[in-house]
């Protein structure tokens, strides 16, 4: 049974709770994007289970009709095991996110999965002439590489600033200075992408720049925030733009609430002001 803390966060413990989160979300004019809890399996069996609950998810979104797409953790579907079990579970979620016409993101893990990730991405999106997106991190030195890769890629990619802790030879690690790489990374692309981009922030000055962008370029993009945190901006937001809401559900979620405030400080105090707000 989910605490009272958590139901401000995560949408239920079962997948019908969830797809009704997103049914009442689609009312108010805001798409849905599910995320079944779970990450870093070494057990192969773990792995394949949750790979076979995220095919039945596309197939229950699909039966719903509603406007939702679904994002998965690499570690989750057997990065942890081995990088050729999680190109086969994905490959499964994939061909039926295709089959489904429902939209597959791909989460980025710490920067030691970055390479193996964007490998997938790229693989997956020119196989599915771009029905698939992935996330990439302002806080990582190596982004803008990354960026200048994948924007010829069909597809989306999710822009966020990062919240692993990771070690200062790859990542930055001044608030201000991720800060000043997040606009770099969302200008460029808003110059140089074809396809989609989707934003993932919360901040209200950086959605106030992406609006300046969207008015100087024609590139298509959307607006991309978690559950339970500033949902009155969602709404306001939904009215003029596509928005997006990260949902997350499943049995896993008190792990889930333990690594994000684990992982930086600033998670804690951010959950803590969306629930106090």
């Amino acid at each position: 049974m989910l605490l009272p803390i958590a139901n401000n966060f995560v949408a239920a413990e079962e997948r019908s709770g969830a797809l009704s989160h997103v049914a009442d979300l689609n009312d108010d004019g805001i798409a849905g994007i599910l995320n079944l809890l779970g990450e870093h399996y070494d057990d192969p069996a773990d792995a394949a289970a949750d790979a076979d609950a995220y095919v039945e998810l596309v197939e229950a979104i699909d039966d719903a009709g509603l406007d939702c797409c679904i994002s998965v953790k690499p570690s989750q579907i057997g990065l942890d095991v081995g990088d050729e079990v999680f190109r086969t579970h994905l490959e499964r979620i994939v061909d039926a996110g295709v089959e489904h016409d429902v939209f597959v993101w791909i989460d980025m893990e710490d920067y030691t999965t970055t390479d193996v990730t964007l490998d997938a991405f790229e693989h997956h999106a020119r196989e599915t002439d771009g029905n698939v997106g992935v996330c990439i991190q302002a806080n990582l030195k190596r982004t803008p590489e990354d960026v200048e890769r994948l924007a010829d890629v069909p597809g989306k990619v999710r822009f966020v600033k990062g919240a692993y802790d990771e070690p200062g030879r790859v990542a930055y690690k001044k608030k201000a200075r991720v800060n000043e790489a997040y606009r770099d990374l969302l200008a460029t692309a808003f110059e140089t992408f074809d396809d989609g981009i989707a934003v993932g922030s919360h901040d209200p000055d950086v959605i106030e720049y992406v609006e300046g962008l969207a008015a100087e370029h024609d590139t298509p993009f959307e607006f991309q925030l978690l559950m339970g945190v500033r949902e009155d901006a969602q709404h306001e937001l939904a009215a003029e733009y596509d928005v997006y809401q990260y949902v997350p559900y499943g049995g896993k979620w008190l792990s889930y609430f333990y690594r994000r405030i684990r992982e930086r400080k600033e998670n804690a105090l951010f959950a803590l002001r969306a629930i106090v707000s």
